[in-house]
């Protein structure tokens, strides 16, 4: 008969894909039984009542569990952590709070950042998410420039409030193919937003905790000029992610983005490569202009040792659609901004891992507690902390 303590050992191999550790390290698995005939029940405690990653751990123990000689059948039941474990969880990861698995469905997350302004960062983020998507790819785009948010705009969204699900988790809203969430949905069309920095972590906190952006494949998050409060929170959240820097040719574009490269170097955001915005202004006729000089994303690239993803010249269509609401790549595929955009995302795709191989689910015996009864509209709000503006 197989003993509790190599279940144990076998449940070891289970992964939080949030927490990156095992169930066995965290503490997670609550309980072992083993019963007659090789029947075993396991126990494993959430983090959060509704957590979207549950199938992920049904279906992880459940394999590891009938690897073992003798396992012929595996019941996996669920409870929740209470508040004194989910503390002391914190304490032993050195988190200020846990994940709510809303994002570990998401495979790559990319920040887009250039350290300073006006080098055309947004419009570039909104396009190279369509340009995933035309490619087959499940995409989202998180509108992280509090002060300066302009991908509601881009995608022809306006202010629309997002509704909320029967989990109590804001849905994105969706354009064009692409998830779209942004400070811009909670207050007015073009109405300041005059927050401070822990106004800032609150709401970024519940865009990446408490939206229910589902299965992605590229989670695209639009930074705000600078390196303070936007990166470090990200950087304390998304260990996993990677940066995207992009820059103008001109020297001093070039060098706030090395800064910008510096500081995530410092918070240990891994740098996924260099993109030349503007390379050129590219007339209808065809004729070139090297406005804002030539080289500057490639030395760039050379002095960080990361790729140079591509240099996009600016052209008349570019910003007319962007004024639209309508993406680029989309409505031009062939306008020379479009086609470096599209090539651009083609090199993100090839720079993405292999998803690992995923097992087919194994059937578990009936016996855990029926669902709760979903809340009525007028309890549907959103869980967590509230948006400051909301």
């Amino acid at each position: 008969m197989t003993s509790t303590e190599e279940i144990r050992k076998a449940l070891a191999t289970v992964i939080d894909p949030e927490l990156r550790r095992s169930i066995v390290e965290l503490d997670m698995v609550r309980s072992i039984e083993v019963g007659d005939n090789g029947v075993i029940d396991v126990t494993v405690s959430l983090t959060t009542p509704g957590c979207p990653i549950r199938g992920h751990f049904q279906r992880a123990v459940t394999d590891a569990v009938l690897r073992l000689d003798g396992a012929s059948h595996c019941n996996v039941y669920f409870d929740v952590l209470s508040d004194a474990q989910k503390a002391a969880l914190q304490q032993k990861l050195g988190r200020a709070s846990l994940p709510e698995g809303t994002l570990a469905q998401v495979a790559n997350i990319l920040c887009v950042g250039s350290g300073k302004g006006g080098v055309g960062k947004s419009t570039l983020t909104a396009n190279l998410a369509a340009a995933l998507m035309a490619e087959g790819k499940r995409v989202g785009v998180l509108d992280a420039d509090v002060w300066g948010y302009s991908i509601p705009r881009m995608y022809g969204l306006g202010s629309t409030r997002p509704p909320v699900s029967p989990e109590r988790k804001i849905i994105p809203l969706g354009a064009h193919g692409v998830s779209v969430m942004s400070i811009g949905f909670f207050v007015e069309e073009d109405a300041a937003v005059v927050w401070r920095g822990p106004m800032l972590h609150k709401a970024l906190t519940q865009f990446l905790q408490d939206v229910d952006w589902g299965e992605l494949d590229y989670l695209l998050i639009d930074l705000p000029p600078g390196t303070g409060d936007v990166s470090m929170t990200l950087a304390q959240l998304l260990p996993q992610a990677q940066f995207l820097i992009v820059t103008t040719p001109q020297p001093t574009a070039q060098k706030v983005a090395r800064r910008a490269a510096q500081m995530a170097h410092k918070v240990s955001l891994e740098i996924a490569g260099v993109i030349e915005n503007m390379c050129a202004f590219q007339t209808p006729s065809g004729e070139r202009f090297a406005i804002f000089g030539e080289g500057g994303g490639e030395e760039l690239a050379r002095e960080l040792d990361v790729p140079l993803l591509g240099r996009v010249p600016l052209t008349m269509p570019l910003r007319e659609h962007a004024d639209g609401g309508r993406p680029l790549v989309l409505e031009e595929p062939e306008d020379p901004a479009a086609q470096a955009i599209a090539h651009i995302a083609r090199g993100v795709i090839a720079m993405a891992p292999l998803p690992l191989a995923t097992l087919p689910l194994v059937e578990v015996s009936a016996g855990a507690a029926p669902p709760a009864a979903p809340p009525s509209p007028a309890e549907r709000k959103p869980a967590g902390m509230s948006l400051p503006m909301a």
